[in-house]
């Protein structure tokens, strides 16, 4: 599995130098602090947050901290406890639903999700309501297969919420005890195409009651603050219960991590670190911040 401190290079290279600087001082100063925010917006964390985080800088500048505590301090605390999702403790049959835009990487979530269920112990079974491309519907049972798990995908041009619904109910059948449903990006300024999550989600809900039990967005952490604003409004159609974070190897905007913590109040399950089937990690708030600040450059 790729590290944190590897899938962190491009964020991190773009301030590297300018951390080393500001932590080779013995304590905070208020130059320091406003250096420091500096690089906050740089590395996309919203100016609102960006303020917050600068006056509690100010107060451990007052405490005389060193500036590299302070501030690894006060960047965890701004993403918050990191949920664990405990397999073993959902319900039986459990359903979670994936939704976010084109190119998100939806499926291939998916399909890392179902292994990990696997992994766990559990018979997970793929459902592609993704209708609107053959192609998606294509690359989710190809998943499938490779990993050796149950799929239903439904017809190209069908209904969405009826491939919802007969995704757990093949589950059930089946004996399956995880459905992960996949659904067809869409961009979050079409709302017709938005409201049939919601269709989707009372479809789920009608098989199973509950269900589904997790609905999580799947953001691109290359887009930086424009996946907050679709999160934002996807929670708006389909309430979410946490967010997947893809490709952070990839990006230099890691920063808009806490946006979704501290904005949108939904916390982040797992993160992308690379592109191997094993790259889907938990969340780890400690391992983000000292792989962003560069303090563990052995993990």
């Amino acid at each position: 599995m790729s590290s944190w401190f590897d899938s962190l290079k491009k964020t991190r290279s773009r301030f590297s130098s300018a951390w080393k600087e500001l932590f080779s001082s013995p304590r905070l100063d208020l130059a320091t602090v406003e250096e420091l925010t500096d690089l906050l917006i740089t590395a996309d964390v919203p100016l609102r947050l960006v303020e917050e985080l600068s006056r509690k800088l100010e107060q451990a500048a007052s405490r005389h901290e060193a500036p590299t505590d302070a501030f690894r301090r006060v960047l965890i605390q701004a993403l918050g406890k990191a949920p664990v999702l405990d397999w073993a403790s959902l319900p039986l049959p459990a359903a979670l639903l994936l939704v976010g835009i084109n190119g998100s990487g939806k499926t291939t979530t998916a399909a890392k999700l179902a292994r990990l269920a696997q992994q766990a112990g559990r018979k997970p079974l793929l459902g592609a309501a993704d209708t609107f491309r053959a192609a998606g519907a294509h690359q989710l049972k190809i998943w499938a297969d490779k990993i050796h798990c149950d799929a239903v995908v439904g017809a190209t041009g069908g209904d969405a919420a009826a491939v919802a619904y007969d995704a757990i109910d093949a589950a059930i059948a089946r004996r399956c005890d995880t459905v992960i449903v996949d659904t067809a990006g869409r961009m979050h300024t079409r709302e017709p195409l938005m409201r049939e999550l919601q269709k989707v989600h009372l479809a789920m809900g009608k098989r199973l009651p509950g269900a589904p039990h997790h609905t999580w967005v799947v953001l691109d952490a290359m887009l930086g603050q424009n996946a907050v604003i679709q999160a934002r409004q996807f929670n708006e159609m389909t309430p979410l219960t946490g967010a997947v974070i893809t490709k952070l190897d990839g990006s230099s905007k890691a920063g808009f991590l806490f946006a979704i913590r501290q904005e949108l109040d939904i916390p982040i399950y797992f993160v992308g670190l690379g592109e191997g089937e094993e790259d889907l990690a938990p969340f780890e708030p400690e391992s983000f911040v000292d792989a962003l600040l560069q303090l563990d450059e052995a993990s």
